[in-house]
């Protein structure tokens, strides 16, 4: 099954004022006031505007800094990359690549055991989906990755 991820103008219309200035004005959302920042629940974050699969549960960690961090997307692919010079510094900034959505920026003081990179994304950018739920959602090819012997 191939489904096609991409931003509409239904998707977009539907955002609440927090999720449009992240995903679709480059926005921040506040640390440590954001709804996943916290979260410790097995599953899925996919992009709030397309659906499109993002962030693993298994590969979140508690970076410290009030925002959803993840050592790695579930896919490369699923998002790009570019140079972000606002606010007086260099940063990269992440973007999901079906939709174009702001997500947030990597940085390079993750976890070294697991690759040393911080996904750090705002939390307006995704929603999360439930182990689960997965199935009921769409996602059940995502079940694997939650399973004891997932590499």
């Amino acid at each position: 099954m191939t489904t096609e991820y991409r931003a509409t103008p239904e998707a977009i219309a539907r955002l609440t004022p927090m999720q449009r200035s992240v995903t679709q004005n480059d926005g921040t959302e506040p640390a440590f006031r954001n709804e996943y920042f916290d979260n410790k629940a097995a599953g899925l974050y996919v992009d709030i505007v397309s659906g499109q699969p993002l962030f693993s549960s298994t590969d979140k960690y508690d970076s410290g800094t009030g925002w959803p961090s993840f050592t790695k997307p579930i896919d490369p692919a699923a998002v790009t990359t570019k140079t972000d010079r606002m606010l007086f510094m260099t940063r990269t900034e992440v973007r999901s690549s079906a939709a174009d959505s702001h997500l947030g920026h990597v940085f390079d003081d993750g976890p070294r055991d697991r690759g040393g990179l911080r996904y750090c994304m705002n939390s307006a950018a995704l929603r999360f989906i439930p182990v689960d739920q997965l199935e009921a959602e769409g996602y059940g090819d995502y079940l694997p990755l939650f399973t004891k012997d997932a590499s």
